[in-house]
């Protein structure tokens, strides 16, 4: 099968969590997925880990523990039902339960046709995993090579003996709204889900500081998760006033959010390269962020975010006071953010890499490419001139 150049088209099966249960590996993969159809040499098809039965079985996947036995069933007959039609399988991938659940089926159906593997490692947790689950090291084997999203999880799997490709997320830069921040009203956004490694305690407490000082804060918490009550208690008992729970929120609702907001605060224990904030760096709003796995990868405190020792939230409250106080140094943070997001965190800027993993023929340049290395240029010489 040629595409219209007359180079052979290469069939990639897309093995990841469907957009029922909101989560950043079904955002990438629904992004990489959307950019892929517009490559005439590529035949990409999605694979969901957790397939919905037909019909009235789907009454089944309601019940504990018999939703997770039928659903590996239905998603192990899937993946030897296409994975012979493909030519490479990507398979996206998690840590612990669902590692086992989730690519190394994929894994293991690719390799006994004979196909190109590839997990999509996107956990931040990796190196405990690895640490605590032996059998995951051979495993990963498996796979033809491990792609990672940031620099950490490279060095992370290196320390094992591994080698993995850095493709970093990317964000639809025209699908956020940009705007640079010259003022800053002291109205604060936080997005993550509500577990225990987000530590999402430590924005609550951080912002309780911030009122003390600023009476009229405000706060939008995104998220949803095992956490919640505890949340809500936490945010009772402290007092806290202007406060928002949104619970979770579709990606499309999202760039409304980022709009209406002046700082972003985020504070996990364990991270590996958050979506979130990329896209707050593309929207122009200044981050303040703990320094947790791979964030000191991606944010580097006082060049283009703010960034301070995990769970310290007074650390956390100091330092967004102290761009509230200084707006002029805000901006110039997330003026330097946004030119980043433009040249490592867009489509353009890695495009070519998942291309050449894929094997892929050698292309042109996307036809946006040159717009966004404009824009990114522009903003620099405004900010110089």
């Amino acid at each position: 099968m040629s595409g219209p150049d007359g180079a052979r088209i290469r069939r990639v099966l897309i093995v990841a969590p469907s957009r029922r249960f909101l989560g950043g590996q079904a955002v990438q993969a629904e992004r990489l997925i959307k950019r892929f159809a517009s490559e005439s040499f590529l035949d990409v098809q999605f694979l969901p880990v957790d397939p919905a039965l037909p019909g009235p079985l789907v009454a089944l996947q309601r019940i504990k523990y018999v939703r997770t036995v039928v659903t590996s069933l239905l998603y192990w007959l899937t993946l030897l039902v296409r994975v012979p039609r493909a030519h490479v399988i990507h398979a996206f991938s998690a840590s612990y339960w669902s590692f086992l659940l989730a690519p190394v089926p994929a894994m293991l159906v690719g390799r006994l046709f004979g196909k190109r593997v590839y997990v999509n490692y996107r956990s931040g947790e990796a190196r405990d995993h690895l640490t605590r689950y032996g059998h995951a090291v051979p495993l990963l084997r498996l796979a033809h090579d491990i792609v990672t999203p940031s620099g950490y999880l490279r060095d992370v799997f290196a320390e094992f003996g591994l080698h993995a490709t850095v493709v970093e997320n990317f964000v639809e830069v025209d699908r956020l709204p940009y705007r640079r921040r010259v003022e800053l009203p002291p109205r604060f956004l936080a997005n993550r889900n509500f577990e225990a490694h987000y530590d999402v305690a430590t924005v609550l407490r951080a912002f309780a500081r911030i009122q003390s000082v600023a009476p009229e804060a405000s706060l939008t918490v995104v998220g949803d998760g095992p956490l919640r009550e505890e949340l809500h208690a936490l945010a009772a008992s402290l007092q806290l006033r202007h406060t928002t729970f949104t619970g979770s929120v579709p990606p499309e609702r999202m760039p409304q959010l980022y709009d209406e907001a002046s700082l972003y605060l985020n504070s996990p224990v364990i991270d590996n390269m958050p979506n979130s904030v990329i896209e707050a760096f593309a929207c122009g709003l200044p981050v303040v962020t703990s320094n947790a796995g791979g964030i000191p990868y991606i944010v580097r405190d006082g060049e283009n975010g703010r960034m301070v020792e995990a769970g310290d939230h007074e650390a956390l409250a100091a330092a967004a006071l102290d761009l509230l106080r200084d707006p002029p140094t805000a901006l110039a943070l997330s003026d330097a953010a946004r030119a980043e997001c433009l040249e490592r965190y867009t489509w353009p800027a890695v495009r070519e890499r998942w291309l050449a993993l894929y094997g892929a023929p050698a292309a042109a340049a996307a036809p946006t490419t040159h717009a966004v290395v404009t824009s990114a240029q522009a903003e620099r010489a405004n900010r110089i001139s």
